[in-house]
Order: structure tokens, then C-alpha cells, then sequence
């Protein structure tokens, strides 16, 4: 397999790609644009309306006082402006009261009407009238305040001292601490939840950016007739392994420098993060990650790089491709859907067969201790599926590469396969 004519092939595609400014620049970048992104989302999650203005109705006028004092020692009604406008009204009057601000509500002089019946005492069923009333962020923001007032008309009769009252209102807060075979049992912040995000999202760019490359070259090539000139020196099977691992080596060095950087942040003491995102990765993990993203990543650009050679331009192969892309599209759902309980057990079955492996098995090994064997398991599985695909992958480039003329169908690709060299 490997002889100098690959190695020549190798060397082109990593001239052509691990060394190209573009390439570079992306590498580079794609940490930064992580970082800008996550700041852009968590900028528009705390980025709400100011100086909204409510009606805030109460159908058992005791209650007005205890709400204007919970509302006005609020945090988020003082930062964001809110003006509540108390009033008690019963049901018939709250109708009347509906029609007469309607104009109000639909010119957007007023935000809203919130109504606390009577049954709320029993039921906390509160009502909220307005244009867009299914408003998840001020449900969740007004959920404390009028939950800890109904709570205490609730238990006001019931001879209860105040301690016993903010305890009763208290949610539990639960403290999770990693038990680990090398490592002390110790709290777990949600810093191993970052880096498995962060391995979903870079393996997942990764397998489809060096994918979608690899198919175009050989597109390129093909429809340039280059590939005819390349093939006068050597043959299809040397010229599909030069490009495939070229394209690998290549992914491999990216993914390098992004886990190296990874890895250089939670061991740098420059950096000062909070105790509870406090980055916790092991050289071990990095060195795992990368074999078993190289492994995956031959598979895929052998895929990707045979779909490239059926077809004379990206618009036709895209279609080709939808089967390969899924394969990468559905453990990246499966790995997110995964950080919520590891131990799913669609999870740790996803992360020891063939293709899902490569995204799902890191995800997963930074959240828990994997056993070893599942491990091993894995890199095994995709070496296997790799020595499977290879000889099938080939046959078809052997053939596509030089098929020129009106788009092959499906049925005859399949028939390359039972051709005989």
C-alpha cells in the first residue's frame, strides 16, 4: 500500500492543504469564533426588554402590599425597569377591566395584565394577558416573587415561625462530586460539560469541513482531467490512499492544534476561571481523542472521496453525500441529547459502534470514567469498519474516476462493485 508514489500523493495534498494560508487562518480561527459565538448566545440570553410596564391585578387585596414589596426588593425589576400597577379586582371587574385597556395592550403602552384569583391560593394558577403572553423568560424571572407571597398567605394560619418558612420555600441544591478510579472523589463544577461540548462541536466541524474538501478536490481533479495525468504514473488505489490520508494527516494536525489549545487553558495558571468551570482534561484523554478522530476521519474522507468520484460536480454529489452526512449529523445529536445523563444507554451504545464512535465516545469520556474495554471497543469497531469500507470505496473510485459522460445511477455503482481486478 505504501510505496513513494503515495507518499508523493501525500505530500501534494498536504502541500495543497495543511500548508495553505487559508487552511491556516481557519485553524486559527475557529477556537476564536467558538469563543465568539458562546459570548453572542450568552449575550442574547441576558439581553431582555427594559422598562416594561405592567397591570398587576389581585383579586384578594391583602395580598397588594406583600407583592409590591417582593417586586421592589427583585434584582432583575430593578435592572430592567419593570413598573408594576397594583390594583384589586374580582373576576367580572377584571373582564371589564380586559376591554377598557385592549387598545392599551395592541398600541404597546402596556405590556401586560396579570391576574392572582383567589383559587391561585390554592392552585398558584395565575393568569397573564398580553400580545405575547407565551413569554418563557418573564415567567421564570416572575416565578420566585409570586411563588414566595402565595406561599406565605399558604402558611400564614398555620403557625409556622419565619425560619421554617424560607426553609419550606428553599429548592434543593444538589452537589455532585466525581468518584474516579485515578483521581480523589471531589466536587465536579461544569467544566468537563464545557470540553465535552467543545469535542462535539470541533469533532463534528472537523469530520464535515475535511469531507466536503476532500470530495471537492477529487471533483475538481476529475472534471479538470488532471486526474488522467496523475493516473499515468500511478494507479487509482495509490492515487485514492495518497489523498485520503493526506486529507487525514491533515485533519489530525488541526484537530492537534484546537485540543493542544484546549488542553493549554485548563492547565494554564494565567488563566483564572471560576471554581465552577474549572477545565479538568488529561493528556490521556487528548492522545485517545485524536487516534480515535484519526481512525474516523480516514473512514470518512475515503466515503466522502469516493462520492466525490462518481459525480462530474458538487451540485450532483451533495445529493451522494446526504447518507455520509448523516452519520456524522446523528451522533452530534446524540452526544448533545447525551450531556444531560451520560449513562443513557443509547449513549454508550452509540459511542462503541462504528462512525458514532468518533463523535459520541470523547463526549462521553469527558463526563464519566468510560471502562477501558469500551474504549479499546471503540477504536476496534472503527478499525474494523475502515479494513471494510476500504477495498468496497475502491473499487468505486477505480471505476468513477474515470467515468465521464451523463450521471451514473445507483444500480450501476453497485454493479462496479462486483467488477473483478
Amino acid at each position: 500500500m505504501f510505496n513513494n508514489r503515495v507518499i508523493a500523493v501525500i505530500k501534494r495534498e498536504l502541500k495543497e492543504k495543511l500548508f495553505s494560508k487559508a487552511f491556516i487562518i481557519m485553524t486559527l480561527l475557529i477556537p476564536g469564533l467558538i469563543l465568539v459565538f458562546g459570548g453572542v448566545q450568552a449575550l442574547l440570553y441576558s439581553t431582555d426588554s427594559k422598562n416594561l410596564k405592567f397591570d398587576f391585578v389581585v383579586e384578594e387585596a391583602e395580598l397588594i402590599p406583600q407583592f409590591k414589596t417582593e417586586f421592589a426588593n427583585t434584582n432583575f425589576v430593578k435592572s430592567q425597569g419593570y413598573e408594576f400597577n397594583y390594583l384589586s379586582l374580582n373576576r367580572d371587574e377584571l373582564n371589564q377591566y380586559l376591554e377598557e385597556m385592549k387598545p392599551k395592550v395592541l398600541e404597546e403602552k402596556l405590556t401586560g395584565i396579570f391576574f392572582v384569583p383567589l383559587t391561585a391560593l390554592k392552585d398558584k394558577k395565575v393568569e397573564y394577558y398580553s400580545k405575547s403572553p407565551q413569554n418563557i423568560s418573564l415567567n421564570r424571572e416572575l416565578d420566585g416573587p409570586i411563588n414566595k407571597v402565595l406561599l406565605d398567605s399558604y402558611f400564614s394560619n398555620k403557625s409556622l415561625t419565619n425560619d421554617e418558612l424560607i426553609f419550606a420555600r428553599k429548592g434543593v441544591d444538589f452537589a455532585g462530586f466525581k468518584i474516579s478510579k485515578e483521581e480523589a472523589i471531589a466536587e465536579a463544577g461544569y467544566g468537563n460539560l464545557i470540553i465535552s461540548y467543545a469535542f462535539t462541536f470541533l469533532l463534528y466541524m472537523s469530520l464535515l469541513i475535511m469531507g466536503q474538501m476532500t470530495m471537492q478536490s477529487v471533483i475538481e481533479e476529475k472534471s479538470s482531467k488532471i486526474v488522467e495525468v496523475l493516473l499515468s504514473s500511478l494507479s487509482p488505489k495509490e492515487l485514492m490512499s495518497g489523498k485520503i490520508l493526506g486529507a487525514s494527516i491533515t485533519g489530525g494536525a488541526q484537530m492537534a492544534v484546537w485540543l493542544i489549545t484546549i488542553l493549554g487553558v485548563s492547565s494554564s495558571a494565567l488563566i483564572a476561571l471560576p471554581k465552577e468551570i474549572t477545565l479538568s482534561i488529561q493528556p490521556e484523554l487528548v492522545i485517545y481523542v485524536l487516534i480515535n478522530f484519526f481512525i474516523g476521519l480516514v473512514m470518512f474522507t475515503a466515503l466522502f472521496a469516493t462520492v466525490g468520484s462518481i459525480f462530474d460536480n458538487p451540485q450532483d454529489a451533495s445529493g451522494g453525500t446526504m447518507p455520509i452526512m448523516m452519520l456524522i449529523i446523528i451522533p452530534f445529536f446524540i452526544a448533545i441529547s447525551m450531556m444531560e445523563n451520560p449513562n443513557k444507554p443509547y449513549a454508550e451504545i452509540a459511542s462503541m459502534i462504528p462512525f458514532s464512535s468518533v463523535i459520541v465516545m470523547p463526549a462521553r469520556m469527558a463526563l464519566i470514567d468510560v471502562p477501558l474495554w469500551q474504549q479499546i471497543g471503540a477504536i476496534v469497531f472503527n478499525i474494523a469498519a475502515l479494513f471494510a469500507i476500504f477495498p468496497l470505496a475502491g473499487k468505486i473510485y477505480r471505476v468513477g474516476i474515470l467515468w465521464t459522460g451523463k450521471k451514473p445511477k445507483w444500480s450501476e455503482v453497485i454493479k462496479w462493485l462486483k467488477y473483478k481486478y
